[in-house]
């Protein structure tokens, strides 16, 4: 990192990523679910998910259980993203090789994570933070895919192709369409089932 993106960064920045992690412990310790993150310099806490929402992600884990039973959805893994790692994510779904996450602690190497998950919660930072910052953090870190199940407005988003800090192909579909989850996850994803799990 140059001396110039340091001093953006801290000048920016709301806090240091160390200072972030000790308030994130705290946290834990202080209040139970609160869930907090650090994407672009910014504080951010997530909603505790309702029942739908823990659904959905039951429901994938259980279709990558069975179409690739080499890997895992980790719910909830933090992550360090961003160009420089100095970001921490809790995606709702972080797919890896089962052991991807093993003797690491609360916020993982992202290198091994195929997809990051999100499923859009009954919050007022959804917008900024599900569709804008996220996309971005995890095209910077090199997630390969990026998928956004958005219950707002019925609709899968699949971010692939990570470049250059941004994700180059971008395909949305209703819930009931079919999605093609591109390589390296490789899966044709039935949507169907999500329409029962809408707020």
């Amino acid at each position: 990192m140059t001396a110039v993106e340091e001093s953006r960064m801290a000048t920016e920045s709301l806090m240091s990523t160390e200072e972030f992690e000790e308030l994130a412990r705290v946290a834990d310790r202080i209040a139970e679910g609160v869930r907090l993150e650090f994407i672009d310099g910014q504080l951010g806490a997530k909603a505790m998910p309702d029942g739908d929402h823990s659904r959905i992600i039951q429901w994938l884990i259980r279709i990558f259980l069975v179409i690739h039973p080499e890997l895992f959805l980790s719910p909830e893994q933090g992550l360090k993203v961003e160009r420089y790692r100095n970001g921490r994510a809790r995606p709702d779904g972080a797919l890896a090789d089962a052991d991807a996450f093993v003797g690491q602690g609360e916020w993982a190497d992202p290198d091994p994570v195929l997809m990051a998950v999100e499923v859009t919660s009954d919050d007022q930072d959804t917008e900024r933070r599900d569709r804008q910052e996220k996309p971005r953090a995890y095209a910077e870190t090199g997630v390969p895919v990026y998928l956004l199940i958005d219950r707002d407005s019925c609709e899968v988003t699949v971010h692939s192709a990570p470049h250059n800090g941004r994700y180059e192909q971008i395909l949305k579909v209703p819930f009931g369409a079919t999605v093609k989850i591109p390589d390296p996850v490789n899966v044709d994803l039935d949507t169907e089932p999500l329409k029962d799990w809408v707020r």
